[in-house]
């Protein structure tokens, strides 16, 4: 589910789209469970996953990144700026 790189951490996300609270959720399936309001249309899920991400783990918006699973629910997001267990912290 996290994954130390040099730079900071990967995050393997399930997202969860069109939920009535966003936030994280727990986990399901190995990877990290993440609701958003936001529908899956014109990346506007996508957005809401940086900001909620970038919001948890207090870094800024742009050291959040989707690596993998642009058009999928699961997702593979690289975070730079934090450690593991900063992010584990944060997220668990």
């Amino acid at each position: 589910m996290i994954e130390s790189t040099p730079g900071g951490v990967i995050l393997t996300i399930r997202v969860v789209p069109r939920a009535s609270k966003p936030g994280i959720a727990g986990m399901r399936d190995g990877a990290l469970l993440v609701r958003l309001n936001a529908p899956p249309v014109e990346g506007a899920a996508n957005s809401e996953l940086i900001e909620v991400i970038a919001d948890v783990l207090d870094v800024p918006r742009r050291s959040v990144t989707i690596v993998s699973g642009e058009r999928s629910r699961l997702k593979r997001v690289s975070v730079s700026g934090i450690n593991h267990q900063d992010a584990a912290r944060a997220l668990l």
